[in-house]
């Protein structure tokens, strides 16, 4: 475990089970990865590699949308808590109920992070701090996604010719939070289907007043295969690699066009090893640019970067005049591009 100490007021940072950072009067543990020993745990969205089952040690700071949503996917993080002195909640802007969090008006975490409103989500605002805690996914300049009224043209323009050309298509993407934004953005074509996991995230989200179509789920009974197999229609998948058996049926079975969305499509990398026809940058985080804007309306005296390309962003904030280091290694579970269905 490294700490690392700011000079004032006798906070401290240490990463080991998730972050931790120690005030004079609490302890609490940032997206931990496991049951934590604070007085609080901050679970920062409902994505799986962010959520934990609490032991009763900790008491647990969610939105009351990432407690709900965590349910859905088989979490119960008990009581939740949300009025603590010290401690604020902003929305982060990543997917719905998703919290950056800030500690003692001095230590902003951000969790995942998006500043661009998309579909129903809005965008993470600006919050002054004097230790900013910034993932950096797409912490490489090369990662500019496009606006996102134009990347919606392309998708339509996309779905449309493949309807011309009477052609089911497959729109893939994470079941929580992109599959939401694909149901949102596209749901202007007829039919849709979603597979059973995205059908129970849908759900989760209209439970929580989030005005989404309900789409009837993909079925694997005769009558159903049937009646899908007599024109082009969409159906709303879970991201999957290209050995996966959902694409090797959708092609062999149905002819069907298979796009992916996440922003990871910038990088021919990706793209290349994906056996989908068509990859559109779209993504629940913020590109490059975005996170350098953010940094500079945080005006942060201290930054730290944690998750993806924590060493090249710390790097280029460095050359900006920022007192800028990682606090994470090429080492981090979440560093692999293979990792981020995002």
């Amino acid at each position: 475990m490294t700490r690392l100490k700011l000079v004032e007021d006798g906070i401290s940072i240490s990463q080991g089970n998730g972050i931790t950072v120690t005030t004079p009067s609490f302890s609490i543990s940032l997206d931990p990865r496991s049951a934590s020993d604070c007085d609080y745990s901050f679970v920062s969205h409902a994505h799986i590699d962010h959520v934990h089952l609490p032991n009763g040690k900790s008491k647990v700071i969610a939105s009351k949308e990432t407690k709900e949503l965590a349910k859905v996917r088989g979490y119960d993080l008990g009581k939740s808590n949300h009025e603590i002195s010290g401690i604020e909640l902003y929305d982060s802007g990543h997917i719905l109920g998703s919290r950056a969090i800030l500690i003692k008006d001095r230590v902003l975490y951000t969790g995942d992070l998006s500043t661009r409103d998309r579909a129903f989500l809005k965008g993470c605002g600006i919050v002054k701090c004097e230790t900013l805690i910034i993932e950096s996914t797409y912490g490489r300049g090369h990662y500019v996604f496009p606006e996102t009224g134009n990347l919606i043209s392309q998708v339509n323009k996309f779905i449309s010719e493949c309807f011309d050309n009477c052609r089911p298509v497959v729109l893939t993407g994470y079941p929580l939070g992109k599959a939401q934004l694909l149901s949102y953005l596209f749901d202007i074509w007829e039919p849709i289907y979603v597979y059973d996991s995205i059908h129970r995230m849908n759900n989760g989200h209209i439970k929580l007043g989030v005005e989404l179509k309900e789409f009837e789920p993909f079925r694997s009974t005769k009558e159903f295969q049937e009646k899908i197999g007599r024109g082009p229609w969409v159906l709303i998948a879970p991201s999957s690699g290209g050995k996966s058996n959902l694409v090797k049926t959708m092609k062999e079975r149905y002819n069907a066009v298979i796009a992916t969305f996440t922003g990871w499509a910038i990088d021919s990398r990706y793209r290349n090893s994906l056996s989908s026809d068509k990859a559109f940058p779209m993504s629940d985080h913020c590109d490059f640019q975005e996170l350098v804007t953010f940094v500079k309306g945080c005006d942060p005296s201290k930054v730290y970067t944690v998750h993806g390309f924590s060493d090249e962003f710390a790097a280029y904030l460095r050359r900006l005049g920022y007192d800028a280091e990682p606090l994470g290694a090429a080492t981090d579970p979440q560093f692999k591009l293979t990792n981020f269905a995002t």
